[in-house]
C-alpha cells in the first residue's frame, strides 16, 4: 500500500481537518462527531440539511457542504457508517426553528444511525425528518442494503434540496423535493479494479486483469455480475440500458447526465464515456439539458465509473441551476 497518509487510524480526521483549514472562511470542523459545517450555521431563516454516510466517498459528502448545497455531514469511518451520535449531536448544534432534514444513502448502518437520530432529536423538541436516496439499479437488494443503494445519485438530491431550503422552504416542501428528485434519478456502476482501505492495507477485493464488476456498490459491494473488459461503447450501452429501462426513460426526455469518476479513474477517459454516453441518449430521443463530469461520490481509488440519468422538469431544473458555493466548486 503505498499511500499519502499518517497513521490509518486517524485518516479521517486528518481529511477533515484539512478540508477545513483549506476552507476556513466557510467551514468549521467539530472532531468529536467528524462534523464540517458551515460556519454562518445554524439559520433559523432556513431549514438545516445534514448528510452522513462512511468515509472513503470523498467529495461525498463533506466537500458538498455550502450554501446552497449541505449545511452539515459528519461521516463514519472510512465506508463504516456513523454512530448515531454524530448525526444526532450535529442536528442539536445545527438546530433550526424551520426543522432539520437527515438524508440517509441507503445502506443499513447509514439508515440504523439517522433514524436513531431523528428519534433522539425528536425527544429533546428538534424537528427532524430523514430521506432516504436509493438511486442504484444494479441491485435490487444487498448484503448492505435493504433495498437499492444509495450513491452518486445523492448529489442531485442534495443540490435540489439545498437550494430549496436556502429559498426558504419548509421543512416538508424540502422533503417533498428531495423525494421527487430521488424518484426520477438512476445510477449505475462499474468498476475496472478494487479499492484499497488505508486500514485494510490491501486491495478490498480482487479482479483479474481482464476482468471488471458490473454493477459494484460504492464500498467495492458486487452488483450484476463479473465480466471481461470491454470496450467503452459496450459498458456505456450495458450501464445506460439498465438506467433507462428501470424508470423507465423515453425518447423526448430532458435530463442530467453524471460521469463518476470512483477515485482511480482519469478525467479524460471519463470523457471518453460522456461522449458515448452523449451519442448513444441522442439516438435515443433523450436530451442532456445539464453535464455533470468528474469526481463526485468515489471509493478511495478504485478504478471505475458510474452514470447517473436525472429526468428533467422546470422545477428541478431551477433548482440545479441555483447558485451554490462548496468546496466541489463545480455546482
Amino acid at each position: 500500500m503505498k499511500k499519502f497518509i499518517n497513521d490509518p487510524k486517524t485518516y479521517v480526521h486528518d481529511t477533515l481537518r484539512g478540508v477545513a483549514l483549506a476552507n476556513p472562511d466557510t467551514l468549521a470542523f467539530v472532531p468529536e462527531y467528524n462534523l464540517i459545517h458551515r460556519t454562518d450555521a445554524p439559520s433559523d431563516d432556513k431549514v438545516t440539511i445534514i448528510q452522513g454516510s462512511g468515509s472513503g466517498h470523498e467529495p461525498a459528502h463533506v466537500m458538498a457542504v455550502g450554501k446552497g448545497m449541505l449545511d452539515g455531514a459528519c461521516p463514519g469511518e472510512v465506508f463504516a457508517a456513523p454512530p448515531s451520535e454524530f448525526p444526532f449531536e450535529s442536528a442539536k448544534l445545527l438546530r433550526s426553528a424551520k426543522g432539520v432534514l437527515l438524508l440517509i444513502n441507503n445502506y443499513t448502518g447509514d439508515k440504523m444511525a439517522f433514524e436513531m437520530a431523528q428519534e433522539l432529536a425528536d425527544g429533546e423538541g428538534i424537528r427532524a425528518r430523514t430521506l432516504l436516496i436509493d438511486d442504484d439499479v444494479a441491485v435490487q437488494d444487498s448484503t448492505y442494503t435493504t433495498g437499492r443503494r444509495g450513491v452518486a445519485g445523492n448529489f442531485f438530491v442534495m443540490k435540489a434540496c439545498g437550494a430549496a431550503a436556502e429559498n426558504g422552504a419548509d421543512l416538508d416542501e424540502v422533503a417533498r423535493i428531495g423525494e421527487k428528485v430521488n424518484s426520477v434519478t438512476r445510477s449505475m456502476g462499474i468498476a475496472l479494479t478494487a479499492c484499497t482501505p488505508p486500514a485494510k492495507g490491501s486491495p478490498l477485493f480482487e479482479l483479474g486483469d481482464d476482468e471488471i464488476e458490473v454493477g459494484v456498490g460504492i464500498h467495492g459491494e458486487p452488483g450484476r455480475r463479473r465480466d471481461k473488459i470491454k470496450d467503452a461503447d459496450r459498458i456505456v450501452d450495458e450501464a445506460l440500458t439498465a438506467i433507462t429501462e428501470d424508470l423507465p426513460f423515453r425518447s423526448g426526455d430532458r435530463v442530467a447526465l453524471m460521469v463518476n469518476g470512483l477515485g482511480g479513474t482519469p478525467i479524460s477517459e471519463l470523457y471518453i464515456l460522456y461522449a458515448v454516453a452523449h451519442d448513444w441518449l441522442a439516438a435515443k430521443g433523450i436530451t442532456i439539458g445539464r453535464n455533470y463530469v468528474g469526481e463526485y461520490c468515489t471509493s478511495l481509488d478504485m478504478a471505475g465509473m458510474s452514470l447517473t440519468l436525472v429526468r428533467l422538469d422546470d422545477e428541478i431544473e431551477r433548482l440545479l441551476d441555483a447558485p451554490a458555493e462548496c468546496a466541489i466548486r463545480v455546482f
